[in-house]
């Protein structure tokens, strides 16, 4: 974390209500980040304020948790397979003029 000249202010809004997995639902803070505030250093009062970011993007469904996130299989040929052809063309455009090694 960077150098930090002023106190980090708490991310209250002034929603005092937590919903039901215990996250305020003005700041997106849990219980015990809301009672320990005053105690915790400037470091750590960032990286709460980070997790209420991403606990309101998730909450509003702009990213989806890792647990629900499809996981896309990619099938391997096998090595029974006859090889898959490519074709190359040789193209007189590419210029290499400038590249050095």
């Amino acid at each position: 974390m960077q150098l930090e000249f002023f106190d980090v202010p708490s991310p209250c809004v002034g929603v005092c209500q937590s919903d039901e997995k215990g996250l305020c639902k003005g700041c997106y803070r849990s219980r015990d980040e809301r009672q320990n505030w005053i105690h915790l250093n400037s470091d750590d009062k960032q990286k709460v304020i980070k997790r209420c970011i991403q606990r309101r993007k998730r909450k509003n469904g702009k990213i989806k948790p890792k647990a629900i996130e499809q996981v896309i299989e990619v099938s391997q040929p096998s090595l029974l397979d006859p090889p898959s052809k490519t074709v190359v063309t040789k193209s007189d455009d590419m210029d290499f003029g400038d590249f050095e090694l």
